[in-house]
Parts: C-alpha cells; sequence; structure tokens
C-alpha cells in the first residue's frame, strides 16, 4: 500500500489534490460492531429525543410515531447501504468522491456546502448541550448563579464555561485522528442507554408502570394521521442526509462490505428504533406524570431528586454531544477543508480550524436566529438531497463502480475527472436548478404541506437530470477510452 501512495502523490506533485489523509485509506479494519456504534453515537442524543417528541407533539400517536420512524429508518438504510458501498469500495473520503462527479476542482463546491453546515451545526449542537448542563450544574450548585448572572457577547460566564469545556473535549477527540473516533465510538453510544433507561424506569414508575401508547395530545385521524407519519419519515431521512454525503469517510476503513452492511442494520431501523421507543414512552410518561409533554431530556433529568443521579446524567449529555457531534458535523469538515489545500491542511488541521470556525460563529447567536436556522442552515441541507443524487448516479449507475482511483489525482487535461478546467459543468447545471428547486420547496411558506419532501424531491430529479446530461455510459466510455488513449 505504502508504494500505491507513493504513486499516487508522484502524480500530484503540486500536492493540490494529495495528501495522506485524502489518499486510499491505508488500514481497513472496522468491523460491523464500530459501524454499530457509530450509529449509535449519531442517534443517542438530545435532538433525536426531540425529534421523536416532536412527532408526538404534533398529533401522531405512541404507535404512529414508531410507524413513522420505521419507514424512515428503512429508507435511511438503503441509503446508507449505497454511499458505505461507494467508501468501502475506492477507500477514499467524502470530497475525494465528489471529484468523480463535479471534477477535480468542482468537488470543492459538495465539499464545502457540506462543510459549512456541519461547522454550523457543530457550534449549535455544542450549545445547546451546554445549556443542558448549564441547568444541570446550578441545580447542584446554585452558588453558580452570580456567573450565569453577568454575560459576555451574549452568552453568560458560567455559559461560555460549559460551552468552552465541550469545545476542548471534542477537539482532544478529533486531533487524535480516525483511530481515536473509531475507539471513542465503540464506547460512548453504547453508554448513554444508561442514562435514559433510568430515566424510563423513573417515569414509568411513577406513572404506576402504565404507559398509554395510543395517547395523542391532538389526535390526527385518516389522512391527516397517514401524512404526519410520512412527513415525520421524511423529516427523519432529511435530518440524516448530511451523513449519506461523506458516510464514505467512515466506511472506507471498512474490512468488507458486509461490515458496512451489517453495522447498517442493527444501528440504522433496529437500533434508531430502540431508541425511539425508549424515547416516546418518556414522552407520553411526562404527561401521564407531569401534566405536558418534555420534549427535552435535560428538562425531565432536572426533576430528578436524586443529586447523584443528576450529576451522572450531565456527564451522559456530554459524552451524547461528542458522540454525535463527532460523526455528523466534525469528521466531514476535517476532511473537506484538507481538499481545498491538500499541501497545508491534512485532517487534524482541517479540524482544528473547523472546531476554530465554530466557536467564531457564537452559535448561541445563530441559533436564537429563526432566519439562520431556517433559511440559511435550512436552504443548504435541501441541496443535500441533489448533491446525493448526482453522486450516487454518477458511480452507480454511468460508471457502474469502475473507477480508475489515479485519476482522482491528477491534474492534468488528460485525466478522466478533469473535465472542462477541472469542472464538470453538466453536474453544475443539473445542480443549481435542481437544489435551487428543492430550496423553494422547503422555504417557502405557500409550500409549507411539501417542505418535508424538499430532500426526495431534490434527488430525484437531480438523479434524472444527471442521467440525460451526462448521455448514459457510452458518453461516459468513450470519454474515458479517448482520455486513456491520449494518456
Amino acid at each position: 500500500m505504502s508504494t500505491d501512495h507513493e504513486r499516487l502523490a508522484a502524480l500530484d506533485p503540486s500536492g493540490r489534490l494529495y495528501n495522506e489523509d485524502l489518499a486510499p485509506a491505508r488500514e481497513r479494519k472496522w468491523t460491523s460492531y464500530n459501524f454499530f456504534a457509530v450509529w449509535m453515537s449519531a442517534i443517542h442524543n438530545i435532538g433525536t429525543y426531540t425529534f421523536v417528541a416532536g412527532l408526538f407533539v404534533l398529533g401522531l400517536t405512541g404507535w404512529q410515531v414508531l410507524a413513522s420512524i420505521l419507514i424512515g429508518t428503512g429508507i435511511l438504510f438503503v441509503g446508507m447501504n449505497w454511499a458505505g458501498r461507494m467508501g468501502q469500495q475506492t477507500g477514499v473520503p467524502f470530497p475525494v468522491m465528489a471529484r468523480m462527479s463535479f471534477g477535480i476542482w468542482g468537488a470543492n463546491i459538495p465539499a464545502l456546502i457540506r462543510a459549512v453546515i456541519a461547522i454550523c451545526w457543530y457550534g449549535i449542537q455544542t450549545y445547546l448541550a451546554s445549556t443542558a448542563v448549564l441547568v444541570l450544574l446550578l441545580r447542584i450548585a446554585p452558588g453558580l448563579q452570580p456567573w450565569q448572572d453577568r454575560s459576555v457577547l451574549g452568552l453568560s460566564l458560567l455559559g461560555w464555561g460549559c460551552f468552552v469545556t465541550l469545545w476542548v473535549l471534542q477537539l482532544l477527540v478529533i486531533l487524535r485522528g480516525m483511530e481515536a473516533v473509531r475507539r471513542f465510538q465503540d464506547w460512548a453510544g453504547p453508554i448513554v442507554w444508561a442514562i435514559m433507561l433510568v430515566l424510563a424506569l423513573w417515569l414509568l414508575a411513577l406513572a404506576d408502570w402504565h404507559i398509554p401508547m395510543s395517547l395523542s395530545v391532538k389526535p390526527l385521524a385518516g389522512e391527516d394521521a397517514l401524512n404526519g407519519i410520512l412527513t415525520g419519515a421524511f423529516l427523519l431521512v432529511s435530518t440524516y442526509a448530511t451523513m449519506l454525503l461523506n458516510y464514505c469517510d467512515f466506511t472506507r476503513f471498512a474490512k468488507s462490505d458486509r461490515a458496512v452492511v451489517t453495522g447498517n442494520f442493527w444501528g440504522i431501523p433496529i437500533n434508531f428504533a430502540a431508541f425511539a421507543a425508549i424515547s416516546i414512552t418518556m414522552t407520553i410518561g411526562t404527561v401521564v406524570v407531569f401534566g405536558k409533554a418534555i420534549t427535552d431530556p435535560a428538562l425531565i433529568l432536572a426533576r430528578v431528586p436524586n443529586t447523584a443521579v443528576l450529576a451522572v446524567g450531565a456527564a451522559m449529555f456530554i459524552v451524547a454531544t461528542i458522540g454525535v457531534n463527532v460523526v455528523l458535523n466534525f469528521v466531514s469538515p476535517a476532511y473537506d477543508l484538507a481538499n481545498v489545500w491538500p499541501k497545508h491542511i491534512d485532517f487534524k488541521r482541517g479540524g482544528l480550524i473547523s472546531a476554530v470556525l465554530a466557536l467564531l460563529v457564537m452559535p448561541w447567536n445563530l441559533y436564537s436566529n429563526p432566519l439562520v436556522i431556517n433559511y440559511f442552515l435550512g436552504g443548504l441541507g435541501a441541496f443535500l438531497g441533489p448533491l446525493f443524487g448526482i453522486m450516487a448516479v454518477d458511480y452507480f449507475l454511468i460508471r457502474r463502480g469502475a473507477i480508475e482511483i489515479p485519476d482522482l489525482y491528477r491534474a492534468d487535461p488528460g485525466a478522466a475527472f478533469h473535465y472542462t478546467g477541472g469542472v464538470n459543468r453538466r453536474a453544475v447545471a443539473v445542480f443549481v436548478p435542481t437544489a435551487t428547486l428543492a430550496a423553494v420547496i422547503a422555504l417557502v411558506p405557500s409550500l409549507s404541506a411539501f417542505s418535508a419532501f424538499s430532500w426526495p424531491i431534490g434527488l430525484i430529479s437531480a438523479s434524472a437530470a444527471y442521467v440525460v446530461a451526462m448521455g448514459g455510459r457510452s458518453r461516459i466510455a468513450a470519454r474515458r477510452a479517448a482520455a486513456s488513449a491520449r494518456g
């Protein structure tokens, strides 16, 4: 493998396309459990609980929420198997994978879109978890209140302390590389189950061990119920659409395709359904016990009278935040930024830059601004369906998985992925209108009834348009043959 890497490095003497972190993975030893653990970390967090509880608040019963989750995770399972196979077969990270369809320089378009989304959500997730820890600290040590009453740049001094602590802990994980990420995921995901089970059992006991799964706060029937179930399913898929793009960042280290599929099976439909069952049970339990649905597990935890449980719960929220941020919001921008300037930015430097940017954007201000969340991040999120559609169609339908890996690191005009000046203009021409369509559906108020379906609409429209634009496999094959003859 070292010889192969030396050959790839020789194809890019300027260092504009290659470094060791962007090269095909040297070691591939991730097992099915490692991918199962990745999904536990991605799913076992405050955001997932709030999402599941939100479906209940919208009017679905407990059983209908579970049906929505099963449909969504079924779609996600199929998509992640496709995305995972791309990484396992090639061994390259997402921004290098994007060079196949967008060109060696055009790949920075999807990479930077993904990076911006990840960096902003990294900061926001860290802030949300820090607020949960802050509430618990004030409960445990009320004497800290004076630090909460003084603020700097819109955040209290105590809030700064909680935020920076979580920020540093996450940075310590990512700067140790992907092997440290694998080891962290192996135990981080399972340990979060402990506090969730404790809270669920506590609520069950308070509810006399009776949780009515048919309960609804505002019952929906017939077409409204079906629409609610499907809306929840596609919202779930949209929530994890970022991972569809860059799942190859993880599966490039897989021992086999079977390891990816098995890990996905236990980690997505099975694990998500189990966590959703716990979440909806707890949400209904709060209605039975407290008379209202509490959609934030930290607020449930704050009602536990045992101080030791509160302390353990705070630690669990820290672990959960680190887990979800590393998986969804940290690994990808580390690679994405490395792709912009490989000669000077490797995976660790990309991670450090991402972390600093996530701090500088002051995520507490982003989160408090509906325009930023709904229009900026929501609009960018709508772009993910078209991006994945273009990349998946290019890899599976047009190229049938037959990739000349060395061409991914060649900048000369004869390389297969040079296209025109390093950019596949057909991919860009497909992406712009289909992404605009998806964003309009997601953001325009008059189309709110269809907003949850912006992701599949964007994916399907981009996939079909890309096949037409590229003229099928024959044009690609002819271009590859011509490039090979010139080389």
